[in-house]
């Protein structure tokens, strides 16, 4: 096999591009002079940033590893949970996203909240918090603490988690959400570059013929639909608990959404969640078939989370490893930012904001940089734990799986379903989750039952819809003109029409959204 080791070179590489995040950190804190400028970043980006903020905290090194994992393991039909992105955001785009920014929130939250009332706004932000910190940040550090060790073999994985989270936190407790969405952008490149750099040499490794793969791997796992009995991502899954992971991660996760609500006008917001959708494409090809090309390298791995690391230590020379490295831990970086400047936005404008409306936007900021170290120590605590699950990849869908459908029906049946009301979310929110937990319990903890996860999402989703929809009919409907500004309708689309009335072409969001579904539509057929 191979000895992982760095050569100088590259541990320079690595040193300056920690020193750069820190750098711009110090730089942005001097910027933010309240909480719309620590939080939401002023509220002015434009559509190129956060795009590219959207893609750098979507694509993680818990997606690094876990993708190329997960097709070493399973196959490339995980490449599902990547195009699929795309056929959201323009669904999200379309339909909820201009409500959503008029209501000039600071959270996705405090939108539930003026949607319903403030019970569906703590229950959504605590479960938020919850994810926020087990699931994303936590799995970033344990991702990158995997790396680490292989070069540092010495170090316990604890020590490794805190000093990854030290880097990551100081720019982001110090600059807030503008640094984060910067250096979102340089990591971007970065991770996309690394990418593209692994995959060349890992295909040159198999001598650079694709016929080579295709008659060693079998079938099943270069085809993206797969059947009913797959283990990895059945067809009817695809079908239905994919789109409902996808719809809370890129609409209603804080972290993500945080990106939209920081945009300077509509337009930019719908450009930018449209440019990380196209963005998501090219994965299947830089990020996913890696690992496929991994079955053939490395065809005896222990564990499946090994795959990125392998690819990288073994084949990279110097140089181009501390580049690829430095690829690896901007996506570490950018997913634990992101995480920790949302987790740090609920606490302190859900809860503590509505507590002591008397607190200056300068003292919440402060608040909230307090919160976000709190919850870096927290993380840190959780993320070893990881380690007990099968994979990375599987960890992160299957804690979703069993919380989101609540969500998810709130959303939905909130924009397109002016009856909806207050009790109904209530309800919603506090079956939905039980139903979740005693899921989880018996499905995962005693297994008890053998229901797969992306087939959870759906039936936990359709529980939730029927509870919300007698329970709203049973109450007495909100007053039309307080939800009218939060329901979508056909009359909203004719004045969006109006309004693009003599715009450019390339500048319509519809035109960019058909464009974009019909490129999803040619990978899908290319790879069924």
């Amino acid at each position: 096999m191979f000895t992982p080791e760095l050569h100088p070179i590259d541990l320079m590489i690595i040193g300056g591009y920690a020193l750069t995040m820190v750098v711009i950190g110090v730089a942005m804190s001097g910027k933010a002079h309240g909480a719309a400028d620590y939080f939401l970043a002023g509220r002015n980006m434009g559509w190129l940033v956060i795009g590219f903020s959207l893609f750098a905290s979507n694509i993680s090194s818990t997606t690094l590893v876990g993708l190329a994992g997960e097709a070493y393991s399973t196959g490339i039909s995980v490449y599902n949970y990547e195009w699929m992105a795309g056929i959201i955001l323009a669904f999200y785009a379309l339909f909820i996203l201009p409500q959503v920014l008029r209501s000039q929130v600071f959270t996705m939250p405090e939108y539930l909240e003026k949607r319903f009332d403030r019970r569906a706004r703590s229950i959504f932000a605590l479960l938020t918090l919850f994810l926020n910190i087990v699931v994303d940040t936590a799995a970033s550090l344990y991702a990158g603490s995997l790396i680490v060790q292989m070069i540092f073999p010495e170090l316990a994985v604890w020590q490794i988690i805190t000093a990854l989270a030290l880097v990551a936190g100081a720019y982001t407790i110090l600059g807030g959400l503008s640094a984060v969405m910067i250096t979102d952008v340089i990591q971007a490149v970065l991770l996309i570059v690394g990418s593209i750099v692994i995959t060349v040499f890992a295909f040159a490794k198999i001598g650079g013929n694709w016929d080579t793969v295709t008659a060693a791997v079998p079938p099943d796992m270069l085809s993206l639909i797969r059947p009913l009995d797959d283990a990895g991502v059945p067809w009817l899954g695809l079908l239905t608990g994919v789109p409902l992971l996808g719809f809370y991660f890129w609409c209603t996760n804080q972290f993500m959404a945080q990106r939209l609500l920081s945009a300077k006008n509509t337009d930019n917001a719908r450009w930018g969640a449209l440019l990380a959708g196209l963005l998501k494409l090219p994965v299947l090809f830089i990020m996913v078939l890696p690992g496929t090309l991994a079955i053939l390298i490395y065809p005896n791995l222990e564990r499946p989370d090994m795959v990125f690391p392998t690819l990288m230590f073994d084949l990279l020379p110097t140089g181009m490893l501390g580049l690829v490295l430095a690829g690896f831990m901007a996506a570490l970086m950018s997913q634990i930012d992101s995480t920790l400047n949302s987790a740090s936005t609920l606490v302190t404008m859900d809860f503590i904001r509505p507590r002591r409306p008397d607190l200056s936007s300068e003292a919440l900021m402060k608040i909230g940089r307090m919160v976000t170290l709190g919850f870096m120590i927290l993380a840190v605590i959780w993320a070893p734990q990881i380690a007990n699950f099968d994979s990375l990849f599987k960890y992160l869908q299957q804690v979703l799986s069993y919380t989101v459908g609540p969500i998810v029906a709130l959303f939905l049946f909130g924009t397109f379903w002016a009856r909806a009301n207050a009790t109904g979310a209530f309800w919603t929110l506090v079956i939905g989750l039980i139903a979740g937990a005693v899921f989880f319990v018996m499905n995962v903890i005693i297994g008890a039952v053998d229901i797969h996860f992306l087939y959870v999402g759906p039936i936990l989703f359709v529980l939730s819809s029927v509870i919300l929809v007698i329970v709203s009919l049973t109450a007495p409907a909100p007053a039309a003109e307080d939800v009218a500004s939060f329901i979508w309708t056909p009359a909203l689309y004719r004045q969006d029409t109006a309004a693009m009335a003599g715009q450019a072409w390339y500048l319509n969001y519809r035109l960019q959204a058909i464009g974009l579904i019909a490129l999803t539509a040619a990978i899908l057929f290319a790879f069924w």
